[in-house]
């Protein structure tokens, strides 16, 4: 063994080979130091293990799985003392495929394993560019000069120039400042810098003909981790729109995913490893290379973090999800670095209880400027717009594209005045022409904009009880997600349109704790103050009651039955977060999961609905799109109803947690659910590609 790697060996004696943790912070890895630890024990085991005709896999990945990286390296020193032999070259000859890759690579040190994974990435024909990005991208600055180190002393080559050999242009260079292990670490920082840096992005992107890739590769690639952080929340406040968006609109290829994927790893590295995580094993086939690249190198670090992010960003465990995804000696050995299973009824493991909460607290839309995508027209002349739908609906044909151009471009507001001003020229009542031109789901959506927000909701709330059977996913989707105001206005425009109160057409559809639940959701009632820690302690303590995880039960469960609904029915969202945090660090447990347990039917769905809208709104669209949209079959009512009634209000903020969560855009999703002339309204209402 080098001096090198006998240096780094040595280093490895504290957590942070490969990220010591700050003073006073918990060790978040999976894997930690065995008790009772002997290498040479150890090694006459793996002797064992290995010696005649096979192999024992299970005593193999039982002690190389069960010790730490440090641990490890002291096993290999003892192997070769005891036999003179190398202990990576004997499990080599012994093991196989990707069982053999993934023990392997824990036998190397962090470093080590790292500069061979870059070296297989750029060795041979064509790179492997999602392994560069992801290791370069996450490193610290210290495991970066114990890679550059490392990759020397193993290959005897500059890796530095390698990198720059093997990539090219703005993506090499952002490789190379990577590579260099400076960024800043200064948890101090200067406001005057951030909004310089904030406005140097601006400048080199949205304001710029063309961009100045230059400044984006500075300025991500060398501030500090906090500071980056202060740049993007500034970012967005001064351009309305988050730093992804920017580096999707001006950058690409492969230096714009080497881009988002620092940005990821500033905001979260935790995080950005639970999404490739789930990326490498969603679908038909798993992509094990990226797999075992992570499970090795995070599995003394934060693996905690990451399954706890995993659990609750994709509503399964990690565990489960290799545990489906994987098999036979290859599938214990990850199971056993994953650490546990989180599946457990919705539960936080305790350390990491506070992940979950901070994750969607973080992008709770609270905290985020909401946007549609549907803006009052410039030089807006209702005048003109009548004579053109005049005339696109007069004679032989019907020409929807005037149709379609005028409507989905205008305001709710300017296509009211479009209504009167076509009534005062042509003593006609549009909707009604419109009803006669057009038809099917390009009716429905069209239609539904040029009704009032209020008038269409209610027509939605009507169509969801009239007939036989009740849609009540629809009643759930609006009386959950609308303010006291839209409710409010809805319940005037019920009472206008169909002489009867919303009231009493949902008593007279549904029934029981479900009626009671939309009922009260309908009085448009939600208090509108902020949080008060006292009483959302209180209103944690009967969640946990009602939702039988409580020690102590203190109260009948009718009467319990009765608060929660009133809590999560009128209380105000910021109160509720608060609520929710607090159930939390009560519990260990998510309310949303744990709902999803312990209630069923349409009461269940309700309240998921309500903590979800809570949670963030335009996530909990996002969602409802996506499903309206997979499998076989287009939901085209569900498609219809959000593209409408969102369109003014939280559609942006919609198509990025739509891009976020599900790796594509809304764009692509109705490009290629839809056609024709539905095809068309959705996409302008759509406003953009992400």
């Amino acid at each position: 063994m080098t001096d090198f790697l006998l240096m780094l060996v040595d280093s490895t004696a504290e957590p942070e080979t490969m990220a010591k943790p700050a003073q006073g912070a918990k060790y978040r890895g999976s894997i930690h130091d065995f008790p009772g630890f002997d290498p040479n024990q150890d090694a006459e085991a793996l002797y064992t293990a290995m010696k005649g005709f096979g192999s024992d896999k299970e005593a193999i990945l039982d002690i190389i799985t069960s010790r730490s990286n440090r641990q490890r390296q002291e096993i290999c020193q003892s192997y070769k003392s005891l036999y003179g032999k190398d202990l990576i070259a004997d499990l080599k000859y012994e093991l196989t495929g990707k069982f053999e890759r993934l023990i392997v690579g824990l036998m190397r040190p962090p470093a080590y394993c790292d500069a061979k994974e870059i070296k297989d990435a750029i060795s041979g024909i064509g790179t492997d560019e999602k392994c560069l990005i992801e290791i370069l991208a996450s490193r610290t600055n210290e495991q970066m000069h114990q890679l550059v180190a490392a990759y020397k002393d193993a290959y005897e080559r500059d890796l530095e120039a390698d990198i720059i050999g093997d990539t090219s242009g703005h993506f090499q260079k952002m490789l190379v400042v990577l590579l260099q292990g400076t960024r800043e670490e200064d948890d101090v920082v200067s406001e005057d810098l951030v909004q310089q840096d904030v406005q140097d992005l601006y400048e080199a992107g949205e304001l710029k003909w063309g961009t100045d890739e230059a400044q984006f590769i500075y300025i991500l690639g060398n501030r500090s981790k906090q500071h980056l952080r202060l740049v993007f929340d500034e970012y967005l406040k001064t351009t309305g729109k988050p730093i992804e968006a920017s580096i999707r609109g001006e950058l690409s290829g492969d230096f714009e995913k080497l881009m988002l994927a620092v940005v990821k790893c500033i905001r979260s590295t935790p995080e950005y490893f639970a999404e490739r995580l789930f990326k490498a094993m969603k679908g038909l086939g798993t992509r094990d290379n990226t797999l075992i690249r992570i499970m090795v190198s995070r599995s003394e670090l934060d693996m905690l973090d990451i399954r706890e992010i995993f659990r609750t960003k994709y509503e399964k465990s990690l565990y489960s999800m290799i545990k489906n995804d994987t098999s036979g000696e290859y599938k214990k050995s990850l199971l056993k670095l994953c650490g546990g299973d989180d599946d457990a009824a919705g539960q936080f493991f305790p350390e990491a209880a506070q992940v979950a909460y901070q994750m969607w607290e973080l992008s709770a839309v609270a905290r985020v400027e909401l946007k549609g995508t549907v803006r009052p027209a410039n030089d807006f002349n209702p005048d003109a717009d009548a004579k053109a739908l005049r005339k696109a609906m007069k004679g032989l044909g019907t020409d929807e594209d005037t149709i379609i151009d005028i409507i989905t471009h205008r305001s709710n507001a300017q296509r009211q005045q479009i209504r009167q001003t076509f009534k005062s020229h042509f003593g006609r009542d549009l909707m009604a022409d419109l009803k006669s031109e057009i038809s099917g789901d390009l009716a429905r959506l069209i239609l539904g904009l040029m009704m009032p927000p209020a008038h269409y909701d209610a027509k939605q709330l009507k169509k969801a009880m009239e007939g036989a059977g009740t849609d009540e996913k629809a009643l759930i989707e609006i009386l959950a997600t609308r303010t006291n105001a839209e409710i409010r206005a809805i319940n005037e425009a019920y009472k206008e349109d169909y002489h009867k109160s919303l009231e009493d057409a949902l008593s007279s559809d549904t029934s029981g704790h479900f009626r009671r639940i939309l009922i009260s959701l309908a009085t448009g009632n939600r208090e509108e103050g902020g949080e008060n820690l006292d009483q959302a302690r209180e209103d944690a303590q009967v969640a946990a009651e009602i939702l039988e995880i409580a020690d102590t039960p203190s109260g009948d469960k009718k009467s319990l039955e009765t608060r929660f609904m009133t809590i999560l029915c009128t209380r105000s969202y910021p109160h509720l977060r608060r609520v929710f945090q607090e159930f939390i660090k009560m519990t260990n447990y998510d309310v949303e999961h744990t709902i999803k347990k312990e209630m069923s039917g349409d009461v269940r769905d309700a309240f998921v609905a309500i903590v979800q809208s809570v949670k963030n709104k335009p996530l909990f669209f996002a969602d409802k799109l996506y499903k309206s949209m997979k499998g076989a079959g287009t939901d085209e009512k569900t498609l219809t109803r959000i593209m409408v009634s969102r369109s003014e209000i939280d559609l942006l903020n919609i198509r990025r947690e739509f891009i976020e969560k599900y790796d594509k855009s809304l764009h692509q999703a109705i490009e290629g659910d839809t056609s024709g002339d539905f095809l068309k309204a959705l996409l302008a209402l759509c406003g953009g590609e992400d």
